[in-house]
Order: C-alpha cells, then structure tokens, then sequence
C-alpha cells in the first residue's frame, strides 16, 4: 500500500521582495504567517504501519524553524529574493539531517511554503531534471 504522509509547520516572518517593480506593495517590509507542508510519499512498512517516522520529520524541521521564525528572510543566505517559489527551492536544497534517506527512490518528498498562495517543489518534477 502507498501512502502519503504531510506535517504542516509555522512560522512568522518579514520580507521584502527586491526584483518587483517600484510601487509595487511586495517591494515593502512587510510579513506573512508562513506555513510549510512537508509530504513524503511512498509504500508502507508493513511491520511498523507507516511510511516514515513522524518525530523524523518534527526534529529535521525544528532547527530550520529556529532559523525562519521571526526572522528576515531577506538576511538569510540563498533567500535574497525571498518570493515563496524561491522558499520552495531554497528548502528543497537544503541538506536537512534526517531528510537524507528521502531521496531514495521508496520516497517522494515535496515541501510546499504558503503565505496565502503556494509553491510546490516535489522529487522528479520536469524542473529537477538535467
């Protein structure tokens, strides 16, 4: 059986976004309430019942939330331009601990950061191909 896992996390942050044009209200300080889905699909243990570990995910999140909460994006190496589709790309390379095992084939992963809109990065979108 396949299943699909997501944890929902949230955080609280300030930005700008830079390469918007002049007069446009994203170019301002200003903050969202963030909430990121972390998903991972794929087939079930049947011994354990699940896909992956649930507290796996809790502790690889807690030390990015650290960083992300409250804070400005902008100062964050790699967030400069901090739009939620840049978000979604920044996380997907990051080098989680505890998300390492996630790029074997048994796992899909895929990390959406909302803020009243989404963006999706998810493992073999056409994007991620060479």
């Amino acid at each position: 059986m396949r299943a699909r896992l997501t944890k929902d996390f949230t955080f609280e942050a300030a930005q700008t976004l830079p390469n918007v044009p002049e007069g446009h209200k994203c170019r301002g300080l200003h903050g969202h309430s963030f909430k990121v889905e972390v998903s991972i699909e794929g087939d079930v243990d049947p011994k354990v019942g699940w896909v992956y570990d649930h507290a796996n995910i809790s502790a690889a999140m807690k030390p990015l939330l650290k960083m992300l909460d409250h804070a400005y994006l902008n100062d964050i190496k790699g967030l400069e331009n901090p739009t939620i589709e840049n978000m979604a790309e920044w996380f997907w390379n990051l080098n989680v601990p505890g998300f390492a095992r996630l790029s074997c084939t048994k796992h899909q992963p895929h990390a959406a950061f909302t803020a009243a809109s989404n963006s999706e990065r998810r493992l073999g979108h056409p994007s991620t191909q060479t």
